[in-house]
């Protein structure tokens, strides 16, 4: 799975991302039914890798941390191993490019706040890796209210290399590539503000480059649009579905 060249979409190390506190990393592990020795993949854990081991410590699960820089990981595997969680969590660098993990083998995927690869790229090559009935939650821009500015979404567009979708859109994307789609939540202007906040005085304290050039246009765009959002982001999260499955139960009975 080769990423375009503006993949993965710039995020500076030091901010909290999108979706990365304890209580959504709960709520994708119980939607994903995680359970101790449930084998989950964290992908662009960061340099704190909070919930790789979150995964590990509270439930039991054995945990692959992944990252592609060894500065990143180097904090996280004290921290694993002052905490003594050496036995179920293996902090692993990889190479976007060709991630050298298993086919079938992890029960859950989680990738919290990055956009590594371009949607459809995504949805393909992590369903390689889950096995049967494990669970991809994975986080990507979407347009969100009734009203975006030509601007804002041609800038996504040229981004993603695609027009950004409704959250509905995003999950009818999963069912299109093989996934039972199950949940799917943005964050709100409040949230997106802070997020946004957060990552303007980080890029106010770095030197300029190409790097983080889309990131400052996306900061540029956010502030125009006066507190109310018409692009954010998503997390979404579906089941791997094997050809020929039925589609689930009617939940009103008929």
């Amino acid at each position: 799975m080769s990423p375009a060249e503006s993949f993965p979409l710039f995020h500076p190390a030091g901010v909290r991302r999108a979706f990365a506190s304890d209580d959504s990393t709960r709520r994708f592990a119980k939607v994903a039914q995680l359970e101790p020795g449930s084998r989950v993949l964290v992908l662009g854990c960061g340099p704190d890798g909070q919930a790789a081991l979150l995964l590990a410590r509270e439930l039991g699960c054995s945990v692959v941390a992944a990252d592609t820089d060894e500065a990143l990981l180097a904090p996280l595997r004290e921290r694993v191993r002052t905490q003594g969680l050496a036995d179920r969590l293996e902090v692993r660098r990889v190479s976007l490019d060709a991630l050298g993990l298993p086919e079938g083998a992890f029960n859950g995927i989680l990738i919290q706040g990055q956009v590594l690869y371009p949607l459809r790229p995504t949805l393909a090559g992590m369903r390689a890796l889950l096995a049967k009935r494990g669970r991809l939650g994975l986080t990507f821009p979407a347009r969100v209210g009734r009203f975006a500015p030509k601007a804002t979404l041609d800038f996504w567009e040229r981004r993603v290399g695609a027009p950004l979708l409704l959250p509905r859109e995003l999950l009818q994307t999963l069912e299109g590539a093989g996934y039972e789609p199950e949940s799917a939540e943005t964050l709100h202007d409040t949230e997106l503000d802070m997020l946004y906040r957060d990552i303007e005085a980080s890029l106010a304290a770095a030197p300029a480059g190409p790097q983080a050039a889309g990131l400052r246009q996306e900061l540029a765009l956010h502030r125009e649009s006066n507190g109310k959002a018409s692009v954010s982001y998503a997390f979404v999260v579906g089941r791997r579905k094997e050809p020929g499955e039925k589609p689930p139960a009617s939940r009103d009975r008929g």
